[in-house]
């Protein structure tokens, strides 16, 4: 049994001390390097379409660009297995995977500066954000191995609060920071100018250099000296091929389906009387049917002796059956339960977030100040806060608390829809809702990092991350057509209802666990 309940405890002062340590340090900046490319995914990149004239629901629905961190575990075996020429020898194999995906992400943001939301087509600037969405969740999966394989499970949870601070600072550069530059450079929601978002991205894929420097600079993790093994490199570039293929089915299965969905959809909104409802029925089952297709594409060559299939179950069985024989099934499944629900109500409410803080007549500037400047401030106090306590008091207990204030501060949003334009209350519900999530999502990366086998770290902890942002995201997609259906007050009172079987989960999984250790 890995997971803490606070059998023993660590002394305050050593707790408070082991933030220096300098494997803390460096997740930090890698934390920033983290942290960067989602903002300009979701509320930054939202709030340059809105400006230049682009429908809400259509704004919302590019979020979607992100639901690569939700399918990561399907390339982490690539990630794990394939030797990158050149840099795999210089760097080794995390160093070398952690700057190819950040000179990627560096790509992807100067591909999108280069696209005019108000007059060019916006497939280039939705495949530049795919781009984008694939090359930071690559990043994040070696991240979340290198953290792991550095250090043991007792120091995760600091580790933790060093990776969600400097997550934060990125978001406040490409956040507060992107809003701050295009305002400055002449881009209001009044008047809108495109060389100002233009420059604005183009320096954050410079920003992007604070992860290079820090890639450069770290050491390779060394996990045989705690007992685990590197996966064979033989069938990296088969894989490579493998999963390339399985991606192009995947595209083509789903761009061909176009306009049989938009039938689907107009029938289905006739018979259920809900536009909304039809769509998102709609695109899930598009969405199925193009994984379904990826994955026979996947078996047929894996049967034509592509990669072997004992290589294959090697790379994507082997982890998900050593999870389910450690834990059990009934334990496995409520566990993945809990991290497919933890954050569901975070999620959804940040995609809308902003548009919000806009819609009830927050300037740009001050929801760069407040929002992003001060909720920063904020959210890394909590990180460091949740740390700390986990790792004195257990992951569980914090886990159990972060769940309760994140249910909580969702409903202070509804006093500010009613508020509306209330400088002192805003403040009041960011400090909430920034802390509650900083100390949530120390306890929560801890508890997913106590979970994985250091033997299986990229595959596993991919796999849990994948499930919880995976249904979050899919639903954010709609967030503004539901917004738009029902209104901001009703939308917000369902995203603090859904974390209460949260609650409940958590307590049944301490129950689980609390057995398991005993026997």
């Amino acid at each position: 049994m890995t997971i803490n309940n606070n059998s023993t405890k660590t002394s305050w002062t050593n707790s408070i001390s082991a933030i220096a340590d300098s494997r803390v340090i460096s997740m930090l900046f890698l934390g920033i390097s983290a942290g960067i490319p989602l903002l300009l995914v979701f509320s930054s990149l939202s709030l340059w379409l809105r400006e230049a004239g682009v429908d809400r629901s259509a704004v919302t629905y590019f979020s979607w660009a992100a639901l690569g961190y939700s399918f990561k575990f399907v390339w982490a075996p690539l990630v794990n297995s394939l030797q990158l020429p050149f840099l795999t020898k210089q760097l080794g194999r995390r160093r070398a995977w952690l700057l190819l995906s950040q000179l990627m992400i560096m790509l992807s943001i100067s591909l999108m500066a280069f696209v005019d939301p108000a007059t060019d087509q916006l497939t280039i600037m939705a495949l530049a954000a795919v781009l984008l969405g694939f090359s930071a969740a690559t990043q994040d999966i070696v991240i979340d191995a290198y953290r792991i394989e550095s250090a043991g499970q007792e120091f995760q949870a600091l580790m933790s609060s060093g990776y969600i601070a400097g997550y934060r600072i990125g978001m406040l550069i490409a956040g507060a920071g992107a809003l701050y530059l295009a305002s400055f450079l002449g881009s209001t929601s009044n008047q809108y100018n495109y060389q100002a978002w233009q420059s604005t991205y183009l320096f954050m894929a410079l920003a992007m250099l604070i992860g290079v420097v820090t890639t450069l600079c770290i050491s390779e993790p060394d996990i045989h000296k705690r007992g685990g093994h590197e996966p064979s490199t033989n069938n990296g570039l088969r894989f490579f091929l493998l999963f390339t293929t399985a991606v192009v089915g995947f595209i083509g299965c789903y761009l061909a389906s176009s306009e049989l969905a938009e039938l689907l959809k107009q029938h289905l909104t006739q018979l259920l009387s809900n536009g909304y409802l039809a769509a998102t029925l709609v695109e899930l089952l598009r969405l199925l049917l193009a994984l379904v297709v990826a994955g026979l594409i996947a078996k047929l060559l894996i049967k034509m002796g592509l990669v072997e299939k004992s290589h294959a179950h090697q790379a994507y069985i082997k982890p998900v059956k050593d999870f389910f024989d450690r834990y059990g099934l009934s334990a496995a499944l409520t566990l993945l339960a809990l991290i497919g629900l933890y954050r569901v109500s975070d999620i959804v409410l940040g995609v809308i977030s902003n548009v919000f803080y806009q819609d009830i007549g927050f300037s740009k500037n001050t929801i760069a100040t407040v929002v992003k400047s001060f909720g920063l401030g904020m959210s890394i106090v909590g990180g460091f806060v949740g740390g700390i306590l986990a790792l004195r008091y257990g992951v569980i207990r914090i886990l159990f608390v972060g769940a309760v204030l994140s249910a909580l501060t969702n409903i202070l949003f509804i006093l500010l829809a009613k508020s509306g334009q209330d400088i002192w209350l805003l403040y009041w519900v960011i400090a909430a809702d920034n802390l509650s999530a900083g100390l949530a999502s120390a306890a929560f990366v801890a508890f997913l990092s106590s979970l994985t086998n250091i033997s299986f770290t990229a595959m596993q902890y991919a796999i849990f991350t994948s499930i919880m942002t995976l249904f979050p995201k899919i639903l954010g997609g709609y967030s503004g057509s539901i917004v738009e259906g029902i209104g901001y007050e009703s939308f917000f009172l369902i995203t603090a209802l859904i974390g209460i079987p949260v609650l409940f989960l958590i307590t049944w999984v301490n129950r689980l666990l609390g057995d398991k250790q005993s026997n």
